[in-house]
Parts: structure tokens; C-alpha cells; sequence
């Protein structure tokens, strides 16, 4: 189901105590760069779980253009490496769909090599700017022509002599940082990234999962990222870790629907991206990590969350917003069953998603029986306990899969159904959600309008 046809509306009762196992997509972070260094190294790399999302498999048909293996055998994606410097040029242009990251993240990986490459991608990813990855990609040595604004259609020629370079990112932005690291394993020396803001560090991680040397140090600039180049990068097996912002639906409704007890396996708990895990454990949510390990350098455990009666509404520390931002919407939910108050601040981004995710939510929680108050870039949800919120309503989706899920989640415990306007949306991050919610216990019914 798409959010561009007929809208689909979800009515959603209150659920069975939610039982057994949540098995989440694999995290689309990881997905493409699991690909990409698998690329780079010299041998074989065999992946699992990897997320089959069309910006992911654009990502694997990218690395097929430029000469690597890339292979699905059963549930196992297995990648023959071509060496760092060993991309070949391709013989078509690059199509990367809707996949921003995608884009970005190849641009710099070919970048330091003497080929020549040109992208594309849908209307969408073709009116996003690139000139914050090919300026710090043009100090390397490599140029880049693309049409007015430095929007794809873009044609990257990667640099004959590349010079490792130094480079403070002039804003919050792990597809530039990454960008930039990947074009330094092909030069000479040391490239030097400086984050004034930290931002998610899941290719410094996986760097030196594949055996590149990369050093981390706080400094009073911020943080000075290291890498040093011509590494011989060893393949690796790779687990994908299921993906936290789509873990936390299952794990939210199971706290607020009576009697529930399920498992999250092998959830991504990497600190930039848990902080929703963090907030709802300072609330009272019993919600305890199993069987905790890393895997292709990033920490993973298995998550089990039972029903949290005993919930407070507290105010959630305003820098912790980058590692939970998408997971707002889902906690002004969790929200409304606990006790007190729910302050959130700090999080003005929130109005510039998919949608003005804080306007929506607080009109689908008022409409449900909700206190909420809000402010430019702050809310406050009051909460109504367990068992306390009437429900009875309809709530819109405005085109948002984390709206719409965040809705439905909400039916799952109100006295009262609640029907959301479109499903729709909720295919583009996560298609089965329908699917895994109901096999939970979830009662969801598909309107007929």
C-alpha cells in the first residue's frame, strides 16, 4: 500500500496481551554500509538481515556497477570484495532511487579513485542538494558537475592523486562525516573529520569492524575523527541489527497493553540512535536487555518489554533529542497511560519532518481525550494512567508512516477504537508492521470508506 492512492483507513481496537517475538526490519544505517565496505574489502563478506528495501538494493546494484560481486543466497547477502582503490568504472549511470544516504555515501567511496561516475535518482533525491558532500569531496581532488543548485543528474570524476584532507563539517551530518572518511581510505595519510555536533557513528564503527584504523578523541572543537588511509579492509560476517525506530512500536504498545510480554532479538542499541529506550526506562517501563554483544562493531542485545503499569510522566534531558527525534511521536503515546506529566523540549526538527509531527500528534491525542500543550519546539503530554485514555476517534496520518503507527499503537490500549485516516504511509519504512503487530495480538481492521 502506498500513501499516494486511495487512502486506507486502519481502525485500531484494544489488543490481546501482546505475546512472542517482534522480528523488526534490520536497521537501513548498517544495511548500506555493510554493502559498501563489504565492497572495499579483498575477499568475501556474508551478511544477514540485511534490510530488502529498494533505497538498500539500490545500493547493492551500485556496487555491482563499480565491479564487486553482490549475491543473494537464501536470507544471506554475500559480497566478493574488489580492495580499497579496486572499483572499476561503470558502464551506466547509477540510479540510487530515493536513497540520500545511498548517493552520498557511494560519491565519497569513489571519489579518491580515477574513475569517472554519474547519478541519478527519483524526483525526489533529484531536487536534494549534494554540494554539502562534493565541496569537502573537491579538497580530495576529485570534480563534480551536476545541474544548477548541485542536484543530480551529477557526474563525479574521482581525484588521479587524492590528498588526505582535514575538514570541520559546517553542519550535523553523519552522511557528510561518512562521505568524507570513506573517499580518505583511498589517500595518502591521515583524514581528519571535526564534528562540532556528534552525530550517529555507525561508519567509525564499522571502519574498524573491517579493520581500518580510526581514532575518536573529544577535543574543544568537538569530536576530531581520525582515519588513516590504504587499509586493507578483511571481510567480515555481519548480523544487521533490527532497527530501533522500528523496534520501538512492538516495545511501546507491549507497555501499554495489558499482560504483554515480547522480544525484541538482536535490537541495534548503538547510544546515538537508543535514546527512546533510555527515556522510557527513566519512566518505569520494565524493559530489561538480554544476551548483550557486538556485532560488525556496533553493541546489540535482545530487548524484552513487558506491560508497565507503574509509568511517570517525567521531563526528558533536551540533548537527548538527536538520539531519539524520530521516536518522539511514539513516546507522546507512552505517555498519555502514564501518571503526571510528559515534558519534551528542545525539539523544534520535529515541526520539519514528513509532517509537523508535534501539531499532528497533539490533535490525534486531544482527540482521543488527551491534555496536550505545546510551543514552538516543545510539548507536554498529560498523562491519564493506565487504562485511562478514552480513545473513540479519528486520527490523521498527514502522509506520515510514524504518525500512522503511532496511532495505531494508541488504539491498541484506549477504551475506545481508534481509526487512522491512511495506513498507507506505513509501507515506506516498514511494511510489515501490520502483519507483525496483529501476529503479536494487535486487532487491526481495514476500513472500507
Amino acid at each position: 500500500m502506498s500513501g499516494h492512492g486511495t487512502p486506507r483507513p486502519l481502525i485500531s481496537r484494544k489488543a490481546s496481551p501482546l505475546r512472542g517475538e517482534a522480528l523488526v526490519p534490520g536497521d537501513k544505517s548498517i544495511s548500506h554500509r555493510s554493502l559498501i565496505l563489504g565492497a572495499l574489502a579483498v575477499g568475501e563478506t556474508r551478511v544477514t538481515g540485511l534490510l530488502e528495501g529498494e533505497d538498500v538494493l539500490a545500493t547493492a546494484d551500485a556496487m555491482r556497477a563499480f565491479g564487486a560481486g553482490v549475491t543473494h543466497e537464501g536470507d544471506t547477502w554475500v559480497i566478493q570484495g574488489v580492495g580499497v582503490g579496486g572499483f572499476a568504472e561503470p558502464e551506466a549511470v547509477i540510479d540510487c532511487g530515493n536513497a540520500g544516504t545511498g548517493v552520498r555515501l557511494i560519491m565519497g567511496t569513489m571519489a579518491t579513485t580515477a574513475i569517472t561516475a554519474t547519478f541519478t535518482g527519483d524526483a525526489s533525491l533529484r531536487s536534494r542538494p549534494m554540494g554539502r558532500v562534493t565541496d569537502p569531496l573537491a579538497l580530495f581532488g576529485a570534480a563534480s558537475y551536476g545541474r544548477d543548485g548541485e542536484r543530480l543528474p551529477m557526474t563525479v570524476v574521482g581525484a588521479k592523486d587524492p590528498v588526505a584532507i582535514r575538514y570541520t563539517l559546517p553542519m550535523p551530518s553523519a552522511q557528510v562525516k561518512s562521505a568524507v572518511l570513506l573517499a580518505g581510505l583511498n589517500a595518502p595519510g591521515e583524514t581528519v573529520v571535526i564534528e562540532p555536533e556528534a552525530t550517529r557513528d555507525h561508519t567509525e564503527r564499522m571502519l574498524r569492524g573491517f579493520g581500518a584504523h580510526v581514532t575518536v578523541e573529544d577535543s574543544a572543537e568537538g569530536r576530531v575523527i581520525t582515519l588513516t588511509g590504504y587499509p586493507e579492509l578483511k571481510p567480515q560476517v555481519i548480523a544487521v541489527p533490527r532497527d530501533p525506530s522500528s523496534a520501538a512500536f512492538p516495545v511501546c504498545a507491549a507497555l501499554i497493553v495489558e499482560g504483554s510480554d515480547i522480544l525484541v532479538p538482536n535490537i541495534g542499541l548503538n547510544p546515538t540512535r537508543a535514546g527512546l529506550f533510555e527515556t522510557l526506562r527513566e519512566m518505569g517501563a520494565d524493559l530489561t536487555y538480554e544476551n548483550t554483544r557486538e556485532e560488525g562493531g556496533e553493541p546489540v542485545a535482545d530487548l524484552r518489554a513487558k506491560f508497565s503499569p507503574d509509568m511517570k510522566g517525567i521531563k526528558v534531558p533536551p540533548d537527548r533529542a538527536a538520539s531519539m527525534i524520530d521516536e518522539y511521536p511514539i513516546l507522546s503515546v507512552v505517555a498519555a497511560f502514564a501518571q503526571g506529566r510528559t515534558v519534551m523540549r528542545g525539539v523544534k526538527e520535529l515541526r520539519v519532518k514528513e509532517s509537523d509531527r508535534i501539531d499532528a500528534m497533539a490533535q490525534g491525542l486531544r482527540a482521543a481525550g488527551v491534555t496536550v500543550e505545546e510551543g514552538p519546539d516543545w510539548w507536554e503530554v498529560e498523562g491519564r494512567g493506565p487504562d485511562g485514555v478514552p480513545g473513540g476517534c479519528r486520527a490523521e496520518a498527514r502522509l506520515d508512516h510514524r504518525i500512522a503507527m503511532s496511532f495505531a499503537c494508541l488504539g491498541m490500549a484506549t477504551k475506545e477504537p481508534v481509526t487512522v485516516d491512511d495506513a498507507g504511509p506505513i509501507a515506506t519504512s516498514f511494511p510489515l508492521f501490520q502483519d507483525l503487530m496483529s501476529g503479536l495480538g494487535a486487532q487491526f481492521e481495514l476500513a472500507s470508506e
